[in-house]
Order: C-alpha cells, then sequence, then structure tokens
C-alpha cells in the first residue's frame, strides 16, 4: 500500500514562476465571471493585469491547487471546483487567503494529486530519502529519476523545475537560489522548507543546504488533518475498508508526508480525533501497527473553519 500510482507527472508549464500570493483568487473571480477567460491570452492579459507568460503560469497553478479545471464539454474553458466555491466563494471560508490553514490546504493540494502530480512535490516530499538536500543533489537525482520513467527531459527542465519549487517555499532571505518572486509566494509563510547552513559539492564549490520543518506542527488543526486524511483515502484508496497507521504517516502523497510530521505525532492525532462532529474514520491502537476503518462521516472545508478558532494550536 506505500507506493500508490501516480501517472503522468508534470514537469513544466508553470514558465517558471512560483505561483505569487494574489494570484489563486484574483483566477477564480476571473473564471467565475467568465470561465472562457484563460482561453483567449490576450484578453486574459487585459483582464488579469499580467504578461503572456505569468497568464499561462496562472493557468497551470489554478488547476495545480484544484481551483479549477477544464471544463469536459468545453476544451477551452475552466470550470471552478467545489473546493475553490467553499474556500474562495463568495459566502468561502478564506476568499483572501487570510488564515494559515488555507495555505497548508493549498499546499495539500499541490503534493496529493493523484494525477497530474507534479513531479517536484511528489519526489521531494514524498520520496526523497535524505533529511537534507541541496540544489545540486536535487537536480542529480531528478535527472536519474526522469530516466527511469522514461523521459527525455532536459538540464534546463529539469532546473527551471527545480528552482520553481525551491521558490514556493523559501524567502529571499533563505539562501542564494531564492528569488524576489518568494516574496509574493503564500506557501513561504508554511516555513516548511529551511535554510541549514552550506556545504561544498561536486566542483568545490559551496551550496545551501535545505531541510524540510519535520516536527509537530499545532497549527495544522484537528479537523484540517482528518480532512486530509479523508481525502488522501478518497484519492489513493477508494476501495480499501481500512488503512494503517504507517499508510498516513509514510505512504507518498500521505498526510504525514505531505506535511512532514513525525510518526508519533501522527499517532497522536489519529487517538485524539474530535467528538465534537462525525469524523471520517475510526482508529485502532495497537502495539504493532495501529489500524484506521472507515466510517460514515466526512469533513468539508466548512467544518475545518467553523468547528475551530481561527487560531487554534492544539490537537
Amino acid at each position: 500500500m506505500l507506493t500508490p500510482n501516480r501517472p503522468n507527472y508534470r514537469f513544466s508549464g508553470h514558465e517558471s514562476f512560483a505561483c505569487r500570493y494574489a494570484w489563486l483568487p484574483k483566477a477564480y473571480r476571473a473564471i467565475r465571471r467568465d470561465s472562457a477567460i484563460f482561453g483567449d491570452e490576450t484578453r486574459a492579459m487585459v483582464e488579469l493585469g499580467l504578461g503572456k507568460n505569468m497568464v499561462r503560469s496562472l493557468r497551470f497553478w489554478v488547476e495545480a491547487a484544484g481551483i479549477a479545471s477544464t471544463d469536459p464539454n468545453q476544451a477551452r474553458s475552466l470550470k471552478a471546483t467545489e473546493f475553490a466555491d467553499a474556500l474562495l466563494g463568495e459566502n468561502g471560508a478564506d476568499p483572501f487567503l487570510e488564515d494559515r490553514r488555507t495555505l497548508w490546504l493549498i499546499h495539500w493540494q499541490l503534493c496529493s494529486r493523484s494525477d497530474g502530480a507534479l513531479f517536484a512535490w511528489d519526489f521531494l516530499f514524498s520520496r526523497w530519502p535524505y533529511p537534507e538536500l541541496t540544489r545540486t543533489e536535487a537536480l542529480a537525482a531528478f535527472r536519474r529519476e526522469s530516466e527511469r520513467l522514461g523521459h527525455e527531459h532536459s538540464q534546463v527542465t529539469l532546473a527551471q523545475h527545480l528552482d520553481v519549487f525551491l521558490h514556493t517555499y523559501l524567502s529571499a532571505r533563505a539562501g542564494k537560489t531564492a528569488l524576489e518572486d518568494s516574496l509574493d509566494g503564500p506557501l513561504v509563510e508554511l516555513d516548511l522548507l529551511q535554510s541549514v547552513g552550506e556545504r561544498k559539492v561536486e566542483g568545490g564549490r559551496f551550496e545551501t543546504v535545505y531541510a524540510f520543518r519535520r516536527e509537530p506542527k499545532p497549527e495544522i488543526s484537528k479537523t484540517l488533518f482528518d480532512y486530509c486524511v479523508d481525502d488522501f483515502w478518497r484519492r489513493f484508496h477508494p476501495g480499501e475498508a481500512s488503512l494503517t497507521l504507517r499508510d498516513i504517516a509514510m505512504a507518498p502523497g500521505s498526510p504525514g508526508q505531505v506535511f512532514k510530521l513525525p510518526e508519533d505525532d501522527v499517532r497522536a492525532r489519529l487517538e485524539a480525533r474530535s467528538r465534537v462532529y462525525s469524523a471520517p474514520y475510526l482508529y485502532q491502537p495497537s502495539a504493532v501497527q495501529g489500524l484506521l476503518f472507515r466510517a460514515e462521516g466526512q469533513v468539508g472545508i466548512e467544518d475545518i473553519y467553523a468547528l475551530e478558532p481561527v487560531d487554534a494550536q492544539a490537537f
């Protein structure tokens, strides 16, 4: 169960731009007004106030973050998702990305795709085997994995994809690879990827060393965590009546991996399910391997914000 299928990796489409802070709400409102706005780049440039490459990049991020999807009835149109309506709609939970839990939800959407997964996000959050990385090390691993998957991506394509990943999570103060653009990136606020020093790499150069912040994260509330457990289950194991603790903590695309939570923290969260709402699972602790069993409950976006205060810190 630890290696769900991940077809159709995406290595490009972002036009080398990381997602900027105001882009997703702006795009959502534009799509709600005119579903074909991205089908005419010239009109989209005027409407959104962006250059052509940025318009293309924004369309990429809108789809990658689950804000909209291609309308099956109109190939040139985008249709806002239920997720986007619940989050960014007129009566949505957080239309201007003011709540940190919203940023964790967007991060979750980028990392947990079952189809059209972003390669760098999937590989570095779910499959990178080391506690640290440098740009040179990650790029070499990208090249090896790309070849193993049967792709023939150029070094430029792989480097741009890696840099967009880094710029998504790093501030301009984080190291030599970050750009000013990262100041506009909402996920920088999560402080999930951190600069922890430098080391010498091949060629004798010194490069910044990065590490994921793998520790308990109380800002990921219990309701948000349960929503992601349920979403992971539905996306990757829809026919399974039970999952193991290890699936939730260690499987590619799982909450434990995407949020970089220690296994003990995942266990504690599963054991402390909320009694305020109907959780989507029952957890049976075990000295060997805890088990989750499907329950009839389901957590919606509105529950994440309605059941806990904005500054919820404990689970």
